[in-house]
């Protein structure tokens, strides 16, 4: 690249780096006021108009400063040599604060809060996608001679526990091969094959066990079959209302406020915003009308998928105004999908 493009850019950088900090039209004199861009003010005058016409930024207002158009914003995210890093005491406090879930949903509640704070926009982690789930063991317990206690535990972490009421009672030694049969057809297998192995198992039980295998087969498979409605967690929605003035448009136009917490509010669409999210190891940003969805077109999705052992259990990341902090979000959504992946390894 010239040194004339590469001095566009710096002046690019710096409308960014000011718009995002201010919120206000930035104006060449303030460039020069604040940046040392090593050039006159005639010369960045010109790089701005030249990045005008390139649709790089945009006048909102006749005799007002510029600001950064989509384009301008993908051009910024692209060319970002360095993402400032965590400190290690940032790192070691997330770790911690992650380690202190009690389980899968608390560890994932406690990761959306905590990437809401760090980066302030709206933040969203979706269940580990049951797919790609094994079982990793199955807990009987007996109650009472009548009532068993399931208890599901897949290798991302997830903990199911189910009531199967018996119709009759269940002396130990059947209710130990009850529990010799389900664990050995359950336990190391994906969701979806397991819950055909459990099926199977009912219908080829032994005699004096099919009642009770039946009975508590069809609470197991509810347990290993997905539940759409239950895959997402989100937080920090009322951040989007601190950027309200980012929100262009009247109350339910496309890419206005109410527009864009209406489609939070539609699950298959933030889930859709994820699902390109395959790389544990990739952060991906998504601004404006990359997202593809009309209603989200005046914000940017940052995101990166999160597991372990070169497994994705799931996408997670953050939504907010095109005009945010791209450098700083990506190295909080890296960094705490990291030790959420982490975390789950360990359990």
């Amino acid at each position: 690249m010239s040194s004339t493009e590469d001095r566009r850019f710096e002046v690019l950088r710096a409308i960014v780096a000011d718009y995002v900090s201010t919120q206000e039209p930035v104006g060449s004199r303030a460039l020069v006021e604040r940046h040392s861009l090593g050039v006159s003010s005639a010369t960045v005058r010109n790089d701005m108009a030249v990045l005008e016409a390139e649709g790089y930024i945009a006048q909102p207002h006749t005799s007002s400063g510029r600001v950064p158009t989509d384009k301008g914003y993908r051009q910024f995210v692209d060319r970002i040599a360095d993402v400032k890093p965590l400190s290690p005491s940032e790192r070691r406090a997330i770790l911690e604060f992650l380690e202190n879930g009690v389980d899968l949903d608390d560890v994932l509640r406690r990761g959306v809060r905590l990437l809401a704070q760090l980066t302030r926009q709206v933040a969203v982690v979706q269940y580990p996608t049951l797919s790609v789930s094994s079982v990793r063991h199955l807990e009987v317990v007996a109650l009472t001679p009548a009532r068993l206690l399931l208890v599901l535990i897949t290798d991302s972490g997830r903990v199911d526990q189910r009531i199967v009421e018996l119709g009759d009672v269940i002396d130990d030694e059947n209710l130990s091969q009850l529990r010799r049969l389900l664990g050995g057809a359950l336990e190391g297998k994906r969701l979806a094959a397991a819950s055909a192995a459990v099926a199977e198992l009912a219908e080829n039980s032994p005699p004096a066990l099919r009642d009770a295998m039946i009975r508590s087969a069809t609470v197991l498979i509810e347990s290993l079959v997905e539940h759409p409605e239950e895959r997402l967690v989100l937080g920090g929605t009322a951040n989007l209302t601190r950027n309200a003035a980012d929100f262009a448009g009247d109350a339910g136009f496309p890419g206005s406020l109410r527009a864009v917490l209406e489609a939070l509010e539609e699950q298959v669409v933030v889930l859709k915003l994820l699902a390109v999210t395959q790389d544990t190891r990739t952060v991906t940003v998504r601004i404006g009308e990359e997202t593809q969805v009309e209603e989200m077109r005046g914000t940017s999705v940052i995101s990166t998928g999160y597991g372990s052992a070169g497994m994705v259990l799931g996408g997670m990341g953050v939504l907010g105004p095109t005009r945010m902090d791209y450098p700083g979000t990506i190295a909080s959504v890296a960094a705490v999908a990291r030790y959420i992946g982490e975390v789950l390894a360990e359990r």
